[in-house]
């Protein structure tokens, strides 16, 4: 789950990074977080995705009313 906490996380290493850079507990850190942060987007995408339900159109398929 994506919460304001680990967003929070991820932005004040990669500030940090940036800055004066990481150690090397802080890159695993990091990358431990992005694959979390990934994995919870790609669910919830997955999970939009599955609700969409495709209609036809019977102008567009050449079809009669």
């Amino acid at each position: 789950m994506i919460t304001p906490e680990l967003i929070q996380r991820i932005n004040e290493l990669a500030r940090k990074k940036k800055s004066v850079g990481l150690t090397d507990e802080e890159k695993q850190e990091q990358q431990q977080l992005y694959q979390t942060y990934l994995t919870a987007f790609r669910a919830g995408l997955r999970a939009q995705l599955d609700q969409i339900k495709f209609v036809e159109d019977d102008e567009q398929d050449g079809g009669d009313k």
